[in-house]
């Protein structure tokens, strides 16, 4: 099994930046890629950002190119999600996910790969 712990959300104004992180424990060796989906109110979730635990590839949402930014540091078995230029349609809860299934990086973009989720955080941006 594997837990994930997420913080870092909050209220912030559009255009402003938050930094998430989502910190791994149990078989972490067990992952080969971490992800962050989020789901606003009245939508379905959706894929964000993803990244390779150890090779450190990564893939992104087309709304969130070029302001977003995942990385990941294994020695703290944390993942994080640099959000920059936030605007309100970004409000969301975010999630954090690993998945455990080495099928290769492009199927990081699929929930449904993922075993593992964390509680979420509250994401609020305000115009």
């Amino acid at each position: 099994q594997v837990q994930l712990v997420e913080s870092g959300g909050g209220l912030v104004q559009a255009g402003g930046s938050l930094r998430l992180s989502c910190a791994a424990s149990g078989r972490t060796f067990s992952i080969y890629g971490m992800g962050w989906f989020r789901q606003a109110p009245g939508k379905e979730r959706e894929f964000e950002a993803a990244i390779t635990w150890n090779g450190g590839i990564t893939y992104y949402a087309d709304s969130v190119k070029g302001r977003f930014t995942i990385s990941r540091d294994n020695t703290k078995n944390t993942v994080y999600l640099q959000m920059n230029s936030l605007k309100p349609e970004d409000t969301a809860v975010y999630y954090c996910a690993a998945s455990p299934y080495p099928r290769g990086s492009r199927w990081l973009r699929d929930q449904n790969e993922y075993d593992y989720w964390g509680q979420g955080t509250q994401v609020t941006v305000s115009s």
